[in-house]
């Protein structure tokens, strides 16, 4: 009897971890809608997530030495930075009007000097 609740029991939070889980993917995927776009400079990739022509979900920026830096993302009037670092993910969720294209932007700065600033264009 005992082995038997211990089953139910082990199957009972087996079934909610494998529940939450699920939920969790659920709520953190990007809507089916979303597109992504994404081009590489000399020393830095940058990606953005979007929806249809004005929303930016996210921008991604990352070295391609693989060597930490100062990080930033700015798109209209958002504007993020992230120091010492070699890739960052910048959450905007963001409506932003640009006509005709929406330019998504990232830069590297080392040693207080800007090393290389590369724009993604949404059409």
């Amino acid at each position: 009897m005992t082995t038997v609740r211990r089953t139910r029991r082990r199957f009972a939070t087996v079934t909610a971890a494998l529940t939450a889980a699920a939920g969790l993917l659920l709520v953190t995927a990007a809507p089916a809608s979303a597109e992504v776009k994404s081009t590489c400079g000399t020393y830095i990739c940058v990606a953005t997530a979007y929806q249809g022509r004005d929303y930016v979900q996210d921008i991604t920026v990352t070295t391609r030495d693989g060597l930490p830096g100062t990080l930033r993302a700015f798109v209209g009037d958002y504007r993020g930075s992230k120091a010492n670092v070699s890739r960052w993910r910048f959450v905007v969720n963001r409506e932003i009007r640009a006509y005709p294209r929406l330019a998504v932007c990232g830069g590297l700065d080392r040693g207080g000097r800007v090393i290389e600033n590369h724009c993604v264009m949404i059409p």
